[in-house]
């Protein structure tokens, strides 16, 4: 018997999408209106579907950001942010600098971004150890990951090319309050 050796060119890889690329696909109609995808790391990858406490989970943290934070800010809910050029998650909530043009000019980046708010009832794990990361790697200096589950928040902090260097957990009677803006604070029970 003769072994082989395999020539690289060979192997079979996975091609790695550009924001471009990604964009044209959807103005071609390569996708369903009302598909429910996200480009991470130049894989088209499918999003969970939304579950009743989800949706409540984020309309309750857009209305008391809004309540709490005004015209200090924006909030996306649910919306397209672009952090490199394989790389446009749509996280549920991002916080992000008030901008004259409401964005219109191009989507959120990651100096745009004051806060990313992840909501999981069956993505946690993806949450945490696929985007978590990927925030951190684009700087984006706060994420905060709730688990309408178990109804925790994992807050994370000082973004670094190899994640989040500090993690806090929050539970019931906690008080949290956004980097950005220390003087206004949220308790975990009217989050929950």
């Amino acid at each position: 018997m003769t072994l082989q050796l395999l020539d690289q060119s060979a192997i079979a890889q996975k091609f790695k999408f550009t924001t471009q690329q990604y964009h044209l696909m959807h103005e071609a109609g390569v996708f369903k209106d009302g598909d429910r995808l996200e480009l991470i790391n130049g894989e088209i990858k499918t999003m969970s579907p939304i579950g009743r406490k989800h949706v409540a989970c984020i309309i309750r943290l857009d209305k008391l950001i809004q309540k709490k934070l005004g015209d200090r800010v924006m909030v996306s809910t649910q919306n397209s942010i672009r952090l490199e050029d394989h790389s446009e998650p749509q996280p549920d909530l991002a916080i992000l600098k008030f901008r004259d043009d409401f964005y219109e000019g191009g989507l959120p980046t990651p100096d745009d971004i004051l806060l990313i708010i992840e909501v999981a009832d069956s993505s946690i794990d993806y949450d945490r150890d696929v985007k978590a990361p990927l925030y951190a790697m684009a700087g984006i200096p706060e994420m905060w990951l709730f688990d309408v589950n178990k109804k925790v928040i994992e807050g994370y902090s000082q973004p670094s090319p190899l994640g989040y260097k500090q993690i806090h957990r929050y539970d019931e009677g906690d008080v949290l309050s956004i980097l950005a803006f220390s003087d206004v604070t949220f308790n975990w029970n009217e989050l929950f």
